[in-house]
Formats: C-alpha cells, structure tokens, sequence
C-alpha cells in the first residue's frame, strides 16, 4: 500500500486549485496600416521622442495655460469622480482576492434554556438548563476548478480598465480646457481685432462728417460710415458674449463658480508645435481608451472560466471546534471539548438551464468586447487621420488666407486715399472694408482651427500615456494619486 504523507496530499490540492477553465486569452487582432495616410506638418516619433504625459500641454509655451491644467488636476469634480471609481475598483480586487484564503469564524453563545412540557418526544432531563459554547469555525473552498482564482483575474483586469478610464478622463479633460482657452484667446485676439476696426471706423465716420459738413459728399456717405461703425461694435458685443461663455467653461473645469472666476484678456499668439506622431502600431500602446477596451475582453474571456467551473461541484474543507458546557465554571477543560472535520462537496443535479445560459451569456460578452475593442481600436485611428488631414489643410489654408487679408488690407487703404480725392464713393470704401475685416477675422479663426485641431491629435496620440502603466493596478496616474491625496489630507 502507497502511503501520502501531509505534504504530498497540500501538494496536489494546490496543483489542483491552480486549474483554470477560461480559454486562452489573445487580444482581438485588428486591422493597423503600416503609416498614415495624410501627409502634414509633423514628424513621424523617434524611440527618444515621448509626449510627457504630465504636462503635454507645456508644449504651447502659456504660463496661463499652464496654470490653469495644474488648477483643473486639484479641483475638477468629473476627475474626482472617475477617481473615486477606479478606488472602488481596487476594492473589489481585495474583494475577490480574499476568496483565495481560509475564513476564520468565532462563536460565543451563553444562554439559558427551558424545555416544553409537552415537547415531542421528550424524554427526561430537566425543564430548565444552563448552556454555555465557545467555538471557532475554518473554511477553504479548495477552488479545485479555478472559479476563486478567475474571478480575481477578472476583478484585476477590470481594476485596469478603470485605471485607463481615469487616464481617459484625465487627459479628456485637460484636452477640453486647452481647446476651450485657445477659442477664448481667439476671441481675444478677435476682440483686438474689432477694438482696432471700431476706431477706424469711428475715424472713417469722422472723415465723412466733415467732408458732408464742407458739402463735398452727400449725407448717404455718412450714414453709410455711421452703419459700418454701428455694425462693428455689434460684433464686438457677441465677441464679448462667447468670450463669457467659454470663460465660464473654464471656471467649471478648473472646479469653481463662474461668479468668482475672470480670466484677463491677452492677446500673445500661441506657438504651433510639432508633435512626433509615431507609426499606427504604436497607438494601440498610447491609447488609454484602447487599453482600458483590451483589459474588458480579457475580463470577458475570464468570466467564460468562472462560468464554466460552475458545472463542477465546490469542495470546501471544514473544521470546527470549542467548548461546551451546562455550567460557566470549568468551560474551558479538556471534559468539554468537541470538534468536528471534514469536507463538503456541493454539486448541483438540476437547474433549469441556469448554468447553461450563464456561460452561454459570458461567451456572447467575451464577443461583445472584442468587437468594441476593434471600433475604439479603428475609432482612434480615425482620430489621428482626422487630425493630421486637419493640420495639413489648414496649413495651407491659412497661409492662402493671410493673403488674401494682406490683399484686401492695401483695397481698404487705397479706396479710402481715392475718397479723400473724390475719385470713388464712399460705397467702395465700406464694400473694401467689410472683405477686409472678414479676411482679417478668418485668418485669426483658422490660426484658432489649427491650434485646436493640434491639441486634438495631441489628444488621439494618447496624450503622452503608455499601457506600462496598468502593469501596477495599486498605482493611479500620478498627478491624480499626489492631488487626491494631498485634498484628503
């Protein structure tokens, strides 16, 4: 006869326990083109080049800017949010982790007792006891399919994918006041812009009065000039209005009222830069929106393991032990003692089809997260290609529409000098500034298109993020982790 020692007999139990029944996971493969197909003003990323993931957007050289990303890190509510889901997350790993250990249980029940009279099969013994129990209980489900432990695999790969989501939702955010800050430096520039052409008008008014007041000109060329000037400062006033508006979206993002927030008007233009775009594959690592998709599936594809070892029966090893006694004097002594060992199997005969449908629906989830994952995986890829085609366009685009202001600029100066001399109407003078001031004003519009079409690709790119990052489930982005700890302090 073979003997097993104690040993022996852990040794299988563990060898056992280590079995999974969750398929093989591979990450769904997806279609990657070889390089992009638009062709701008950018430079494909060397292995040095790297966004930094902390503060891409010091990129564009604003100190408001950048105080104003650093505000947002501290105090925005959304960020808080998603933050206090992804610690939610981390919990429910720990959750599911401590199904990997034995549950210690304790019990002490001091009672006294009266037996019925008239109590069924009552046989002797008295009416009225005493009964005094002291008893500690150990489980350990042995896991023997792998249900514990794919549970925990998928608690983790979830933790991850919420990890991603603050990612997202972070540099979402940040992306969202940068874009918001360069249409209200826009408008301010804008405003500049009108601010000039009201006192040029105004000066243009004046020249018409006093060539009517000499009866030169007619009196339908000043109320021609009065017209321009009026028309001009209506636009400056709806300028001034959107500017509220987006100042009043920052001051939401930044995590404060809008009645306590203002934002002085500049008007320095913000620096264009070159962003290392880096080959397609590559963005697949960038992204934290396609990580946190990867990690559901490979959540999905666990859950198949969970569901499965539900066909199989559930050993749990037991022991329970104490004292117990009719008197509290000598409870604890070798007299009362009483224990019980042994294991008990659970194996379902009858359902109704339950486990059935159950892996039927983790099969059918598991497809599910993989087709999502192949719309972020080609939704991405279409971001970037957005973008870069956006840069490219408006490079040119911007550089045909400087001339064109440059041109209708020279009209407006020379239909003005031929007014002074009577050669032309004051008709041509306004038909030469209204194309001069909307040459003027869309050449500031497409500067503000391509500054934010340049914050949206940096955005596409991933925001200098890498999937490295969720290799520690424990550790949240960095400026979240230092800003939320620093506010709970």
């Amino acid at each position: 006869m073979v003997k097993f020692g104690l040993p022996a007999l852990l040794a299988g139990v563990v060898g056992l326990s280590a079995c999974s029944l969750a398929p093989e996971y591979k990450v769904p493969p997806t279609p990657i083109a070889a390089q992009y197909k638009t062709v701008g003003p950018w430079t494909t990323a060397q292995p040095a080049d790297r966004i930094d993931r902390n503060g891409w957007w010091k990129m564009y050289g604003d100190a408001q800017l950048n105080d104003l990303e650093q505000r947002l890190l501290t105090n925005n509510t959304d960020l808080r949010a998603a933050f206090a889901h992804y610690a939610q997350a981390q919990a429910f790993v720990a959750q599911v982790e401590a199904g990997l250990y034995p549950t210690l249980s304790a019990s002490a029940v001091p009672q006294r007792d009266r037996q019925s009279d008239n109590r069924p099969l009552r046989v002797g013994g008295p009416n009225d006891y005493t009964s005094a129990t002291l008893g500690a209980q150990v489980d350990y489900d042995l896991d023997l399919w792998g249900r514990v432990r794919d549970s925990v695999v998928a608690g983790k790969d979830e933790a991850q994918a919420t990890k991603a989501d603050l990612a997202s939702v972070q540099l979402s955010l940040q992306v969202e006041l940068a874009d918001t800050f360069i249409r209200l430096r826009g408008l301010d520039q804008q405003t500049e812009l009108l601010n000039e052409t009201v006192d040029a008008y105004a000066k243009a008014l004046q020249l018409t009065e006093t060539l009517h007041g000499s009866g030169i000109v007619a009196g339908l060329d000043v109320s021609r000039a009065q017209t321009q000037l009026s028309s001009a400062k209506s636009l400056l006033s709806q300028n001034l209005a959107q500017r509220a508006l987006l100042e009043h979206a920052i001051a939401v993002l930044v995590g404060t009222t809008p009645s306590t927030f203002s934002l002085p008007q500049q008007t320095t233009a913000i620096a264009l830069p070159v962003i290392p775009t880096g080959l397609p594959s590559t963005l697949l690592q960038r992204r934290s929106d396609v990580a946190a998709a990867e990690r559901r599936v490979a959540e999905a594809n666990a859950k198949i393991g969970v569901a499965r070892a539900a066909y199989f029966p559930s050993i749990t090893l037991s022991l329970e032990g104490g004292v117990q006694s009719s008197a509290y004097a000598g409870l604890v002594s070798a007299p009362n003692l009483f224990w019980a060992i042994g294991p008990q199997l659970v194996q379902y005969i009858f359902d109704g089809g339950y486990r059935r449908a159950t892996l039927a629906s983790a099969k059918a989830a598991t497809e599910e997260a993989g087709d999502r994952y192949r719309s972020v995986v080609l939704a991405a890829f279409q971001q970037v290609e957005d973008n870069l085609s956006l840069l490219s366009y408006f490079a040119t685009a911007l550089s045909e529409q400087t001339d064109a202001a440059n041109a209708a600029q020279y009209s407006v100066n020379l239909a003005l000098q031929q007014y002074r001399h009577g050669a032309v109407g004051y008709l041509d003078v306004v038909q030469a500034q209204t194309v001069a001031l909307e040459a003027q004003r869309s050449v500031l519009d497409i500067q503000t298109r391509q500054l934010s079409a340049n914050v949206q690709l940096l955005h596409a790119l991933g925001g200098g993020w890498s999937s490295d990052e969720l290799a520690q489930v424990a550790a949240a982005p960095a400026l979240v982790a230092t800003t939320m700890a620093h506010n709970t302090d």
